[in-house]
């Protein structure tokens, strides 16, 4: 029987980063899709499922946002069966701590490779917790040290217009026209700005570019 998974997260471009990299994996369904807090709810309410692989904090159509402690706490509650792996951003160590407070619940950083996402959902599969490099330093780190934040990385024009358009939902063909280049120069400006950002993959340079704002490239230009 094929393990039925949803996702969940309020972007197009992580969706399909998330999705691709389960499809490779055989014996794994994707069997639906939500990108804000009440379309899970009610995908939940109507698609019976196995795992569920969520963002933390979606917004509302009314652009609400929080920090998803109470999103995981009712589906928790509703649905007691369900295995739960949340990907996010987040590095407060108090929230981090509560979600994962019950031993039930993984989580993982969005920078880390979808490897270990794949080891978070097979631990999940068999009622383990699983938590993710990024989520145990975090947890770890004092909390007087919580609000402190690394130095900005520096990008270069070019690689700052790449990385906005990806995020734009521009395919790599689609940025070669418009900057009037080679599809591999766009790869090699992507590739190289997500070294310099200290993401390994597309839904972690997107979740990068949504936790520090787009419009922050300007200052490393």
């Amino acid at each position: 029987m094929k393990l039925r998974i949803i996702l969940a997260d309020d972007h197009p471009f992580v969706l399909l980063g998330i999705r691709t990299t389960l499809k490779m994996h055989a014996g794994v369904t994707i069997v639906d899709e939500a990108t804000s807090p009440d379309s899970l709810l009610e995908r939940l309410q109507n698609t019976p499922c196995d795992v569920l692989v969520t963002d933390l904090a979606m917004p509302e159509l009314a652009g609400a946002n929080d920090d998803g402690l109470d999103l995981v706490r009712r589906i928790r509650c509703d649905w007691p069966r369900l295995r739960i792996v949340v990907m996010t951003t987040l590095t407060n160590a108090a929230i981090l701590r509560a979600i994962v407070s019950d031993g039930t619940v993984s989580m993982l950083g969005k920078a880390e490779s979808m490897d270990e996402l794949w080891q978070a959902i097979a631990a999940t599969r068999h009622g383990e917790a699983y938590l993710g490099r990024s989520i145990i330093e975090a947890l770890a780190r004092p909390q007087n040290l919580e609000s402190e934040r690394p130095p900005a990385p520096r990008l270069s024009c070019v690689q700052a217009e790449v990385v906005r358009l990806l995020v734009d939902g521009r395919s790599i063909a689609e940025i070669a026209a418009a900057l009037g280049c080679h599809r591999r120069t766009v790869s090699r400006k992507k590739r190289e700005a997500m070294t310099r950002l200290g993401v390994t993959n597309d839904p972690g340079l997107f979740s990068y570019v949504r936790a520090n704002g787009i419009l922050g490239f300007e200052s490393y230009i």
